[in-house]
């Protein structure tokens, strides 16, 4: 668990991150912007992760969902929303459903209910190349699925190259069991009874977790905010300062009481 804190917080926030990343990686480029105002920000780092050992069974959302809990009783939280990114917003889905008295706002970021067969598929052979530790394929798998065009077609091949290398030597252990959770997640019987204030993010040129699959999840939340922002499915590399302030504005307006 990582945290910003601060001694007169009256607002808390929880990260959840996605598949192969962490807290750092990304949320790293706007915790600070996360944190403004007081705001406590408390980062859950998935098995394998960050400084979390790696999990020697398959990873369950209900153990994750009660970890994420745990992380916010380590910090003396009581009541929090919950920032989820790509995986993490199963996690966050499974957390506001599990723990209803806990969690007070949801904000989705390239969102997934159940992935579909482009994003299993996709994500079977990133578990496998991790677990048989090829990661310069898994790098090369993932740069041209995780940034959007606008990002990726301006570099030249060997600042492309570069990303892959980069990409590669930052492959959390954890990978492959992150990635076999994608093609197992199901949360679409829990979006009805999410029942706190929600924004839903899509990020528009994700060619990983298909905007699709976004606005699926706005749907089927009763009373969710959908936003769009124009990036791959790597806000936090692409365009960090709209990310934040859009997940900011909207934790304000809750914190406010002016979404109900």
């Amino acid at each position: 668990m990582t945290a910003v804190t601060s001694t007169t917080a009256s607002h808390a926030l929880l990260l959840a991150h996605g598949s192969g990343g962490g807290i750092d990686a990304n949320y790293g480029p706007i915790r600070g912007a996360l944190a403004s105002g007081g705001r406590l920000v408390v980062g859950f780092d998935l098995p394998g992760t960050g400084g979390a050992p790696r999990a020697t069974e398959p990873l369950e959302l209900d153990a994750l969902a009660d970890g994420l809990v745990a992380a916010a009783d380590e910090a003396g939280v009581e009541r929090f929303a919950v920032s989820g990114y790509s995986l993490g917003t199963t996690v966050a889905v499974r957390a506001a459903t599990r723990h209803p008295e806990r969690v007070t706002a949801l904000v989705l970021t390239a969102p997934f209910a159940c992935a579909d067969h482009a994003l299993r598929q996709s994500s079977l052979l990133w578990r496998d190349l991790a677990d048989s530790g090829r990661h310069e394929l898994v790098a090369r798998l993932l740069v041209p699925l995780v940034l959007g065009s606008a990002t990726l077609d301006p570099m030249t091949p060997e600042a492309v190259e570069g990303l892959v290398r980069l990409t590669a030597e930052s492959v959390p252990a954890g990978t492959p069991e992150h990635a076999d959770l994608v093609t197992r997640a199901d949360v679409r019987e829990e979006l009805g009874r999410v029942g706190v204030p929600t924004l839903v993010i899509s990020t528009t040129e994700d060619r990983l977790v298909a905007p699709a699959l976004h606005r699926a999840v706005a749907a089927g939340i009763p009373g969710a905010r959908l936003t769009e922002l124009a990036t791959g499915h790597a806000p936090f590399a692409e365009n960090p300062e709209a990310w934040g302030k859009l997940i900011t504005e909207f934790l304000g307006l809750v914190e406010r009481g002016a979404v109900g």
